[in-house]
């Protein structure tokens, strides 16, 4: 059985698109918060779920 990679291309693009978005609005609202780093490892390491709980509940400490 072979595996169809173009079905992943969606969800690749999604998670580049939300990590891009996620990372620059992060660096753009908290320039110099101490939790930035913690904000940067969760969305960058936590797939698409790391951007969406910065979206969440990261803005909102703000």
């Amino acid at each position: 059985m072979e595996f169809n990679w173009q079905l992943l291309i969606p969800f690749i693009m999604i998670q580049f698109i939300l990590m891009t978005i996620a990372l620059f609005d992060l660096f753009k609202k908290q320039p110099h918060k101490e939790s930035k780093w913690v904000w940067v490892f969760i969305i960058v390491v936590i797939n698409i779920f790391g951007p969406v709980m910065y979206f969440i509940i990261g803005r909102r400490n703000n």
